[in-house]
């Protein structure tokens, strides 16, 4: 009777120290890396042998601990990767928007140049150079049309004095003519007294 009640409170005190201990691992699974190194700490034993001081570490609290610096590490080296693998793919994509925002800036000096400026004979001119020889033309072509203007009334006056000039001169030639023929006529008609008279 004294072995099963010592087996029983043996088989009872085993099971509440495994559950216990899977609680604490559960828990320090769950805290950092310090935490866990401070628990091992509180943990660990020490003897001393030959005047030499020793620390016990339960083995199994030493490889939960070393799996747990090996998860931590794998999972760093796995999110290093992956932020390495981020990085580049945005470094390629960074680029790629800096090579666009360079093309676009092109175009858009470009269409700002074409925009400012008007095709003239081929020749891209700035607007200011263009009105300039627009301007410059429209004043040759007033001034052109001011001389051909101021050329033709002084043709058409001229031309105008050269008629009246004419008119004049063929109303004297006639005025001389006519004077000339009753000249004439006085005369024939005197010639013709004279010859009457000399007849008779």
């Amino acid at each position: 009777m004294k072995r099963s009640c010592l087996f029983i409170t043996t088989l009872l005190l085993f099971s509440f120290i495994t559950i216990n201990a899977q609680q604490s691992d559960s828990t320090e699974e769950s805290q950092s890396l310090v935490s866990q190194f401070q628990a091992l700490e509180k943990k660990s034993g020490n003897y001393s042998a030959n005047g030499i001081r020793y620390e016990v570490v339960r083995l199994t609290d030493l490889n939960r601990i070393k799996k747990s610096i090996f998860d931590s590490i794998n999972t760093a080296n796995a999110s290093i990767r992956q932020l390495t693998s981020t990085i580049e793919g945005n470094t390629s994509e960074i680029d790629g928007l800096n090579a666009k925002l360079q093309e676009t800036t092109s175009n858009l000096t470009q269409v700002t140049n074409e925009k400012d400026s008007i095709s003239f004979f081929g020749a891209l001119l700035s607007k200011g150079t263009y009105k300039g020889i627009v301007w410059g033309i429209i004043a040759i072509l007033t001034l052109l049309l001011f001389l051909f203007v101021y050329k033709f009334r002084n043709s058409n006056f001229l031309t105008q004095q050269a008629k009246s000039a004419l008119a004049e001169l063929e109303k004297e030639y006639e005025d001389h003519r006519r004077k000339a023929l009753e000249r004439e006529q006085k005369v024939s008609r005197r010639l013709q007294d004279e010859l009457n008279k000399q007849k008779k």
